[in-house]
């Protein structure tokens, strides 16, 4: 029998197995996808749900058209008057913001230093993969805006949906020593309160992390806090994302009757293209060039293997949700579950590979669109902000809507009528994100399990198989 520091694991150090079996895993798993077959037209009725916010969207593109074509000059008030739900349901985006970031950020951080305690060779695998993908994933996706795409958009509105907001000036407009300077100084804020007021993003992320990295005990009080107001604002933006048709039915229809429609199809196609070509070179050749170099395997069979997991991530866009398919798509494909279990849970959370990519392209969308060409630097802060806010995400659908809002602004981008754009499309991108966001997942504990060489010990197998039985009498009692 192979000793522990074969395996790489310190003896002195043992990697903890959460111990979250398959019936522990959320309702609406596979086991019941398997078994219940519903109509199409079931979402209808789920709050928030895809068809909803589509109905919504088509509704409004289609008497927004009308009022448009038919009207000649629609009154600028009636205009105002149609947009206050919208607003409102947008400034509520806003407010949940800082809070949001503030509590994932330390919670991450803080778990994430809890995990790779004793220098465990699984925690500093796991943790330096994901990292180093995003960081390329988000690398890729900036250079693919910067040279190609922010050159195709055509400028349509810059009109702030928020009439009360303070127009920024362009950062274009300042000497590039005092954009470099004025970069940095936004690391560290002068005042944590007038930070937290002026929503500095970068500045606020880099001090949850230090307080996150600075907390020893995971019972904390500060821990618990901030567990239960994450758990709260998530219940918020559930919410949110439960009357999102509204809101987005009022942020285009109005938003509609002042832009001009050609444009907007033409900007639309643009932004989906720019999106979803950069995600495929990440998961196409990226990916599997890494994958390819640590394994040496093919990562093309490897993706077809695990379909279940990402095509199950296109459709629920969570991967939370959809944590249950990849955990056994990863037990299907030989993986230990000391891995596995680790990885995927943690991936959940750290591993947004698809919206580190999406971040900047919709950043660029609401810049072009305003006429705005976004400097070197601002890229630096995209990226930043980006990889930063893309790592401490919830693994809910559409979290990066909220998160996009405070990113523009921190490049001195307002977000104008196009954002209703992206609210209405994005239900369609936040699948493609999830699925390249699983799929990262699940490339991941395979290179993990080839480079670390670390199995399952008897315990963990026989636990598994425990599992494995759990789970089908649970499936053959549902039937």
């Amino acid at each position: 029998m192979a000793t522990k520091e074969a395996k790489g694991m310190p003896e002195e150090h043992p990697v903890q197995v959460p111990t979250n079996s398959s019936s522990d895993l959320p309702r609406g798993s596979i086991m019941e996808e398997e078994t219940i077959k519903r109509p199409w037209y079931h979402g209808f009725k789920q709050p928030g749900h895809a068809l909803q916010i589509i109905t919504a969207a088509v509704l409004a593109i289609a008497i927004g058209v009308v009022v448009a074509t038919q009207v000649d000059e629609i009154p600028e008030t009636a205009i105002t008057l149609l947009g206050i739900i919208g607003n409102l349901w947008l400034r509520a985006l806003k407010a949940v913001v800082l809070p949001l970031i503030v509590c994932s950020m330390l919670l991450a951080v803080t778990r994430l230093r809890q995990m790779s305690n004793g220098g465990s060779l699984l925690a500093k695998w796991t943790v330096g993969y994901y990292i180093i993908t995003t960081l390329l994933s988000i690398t890729v996706s900036c250079i693919m805006q910067g040279l190609v795409w922010s050159k195709q958009y055509t400028v349509v509105d810059n009109t702030p949906l928020d009439e009360n907001d303070k127009s920024l000036p362009n950062t274009e407009e300042r000497p590039v020593a005092i954009v470099v300077r004025d970069m940095f100084y936004s690391f560290i804020p002068a005042n944590i309160v007038a930070a937290l007021a002026n929503d500095e993003l970068l500045a606020i992320i880099i001090v949850a992390i230090i307080v996150g990295y600075l907390i020893e005990s995971p019972h904390s009080p500060i821990i618990r806090v901030a567990e239960e107001i994450e758990r709260m604002i998530t219940k918020v933006i559930n919410f949110l994302i439960a009357v999102a048709p509204i809101g987005v039915f009022f942020l285009i229809l109005p938003n509609l009757m002042k832009l001009d429609i050609g444009e907007i199809g033409s900007n639309l196609g643009i932004l989906i293209g720019a999106t979803l070509s950069t995600m495929l070179i990440h998961i196409l050749v990226v990916v599997p060039i890494i994958f390819f170099a640590f394994t040496r395997m093919n990562a093309y069979s490897y993706w077809i293997k695990i379909s279940p997991a990402w095509i199950t991530a296109w459709g629920s866009a969570s991967s939370a949700a959809t944590l249950s398919v990849t955990l056994r798509c990863a037990k299907e494909r030989g993986i230990p579950a000391i891995i596995y279990k680790f990885a995927c849970p943690l991936g959940c959370l750290i591993n947004m590979d698809g919206t580190a990519i999406y971040l900047p392209a919709a950043c660029v969308f609401l810049a072009s669109t305003q006429g705005i060409t976004l400097a070197p630097t601002a890229y630096v802060i995209v990226a930043l902000l980006s990889t930063l806010a893309s790592i401490g995400v919830s693994p809910i659908p559409s979290a990066s809507l909220v998160l996009l809002i405070m990113i523009a602004r921190s490049v001195n981008v307002e977000i104008t009528g196009m954002y209703a754009v992206i609210v209405a499309i994005d239900w369609l991108l936040d699948r493609f994100r999830t699925a390249i966001n699983v799929s990262g997942d699940l490339f991941a504990v395979m290179i993990i399990y080839k480079q670390t060489g670390i199995e399952d010990p008897l315990e963990v197998i026989e636990q598994t198989a425990q599992e494995t039985d759990a789970a089908e009498k649970d499936a053959a009692n549902r039937v």
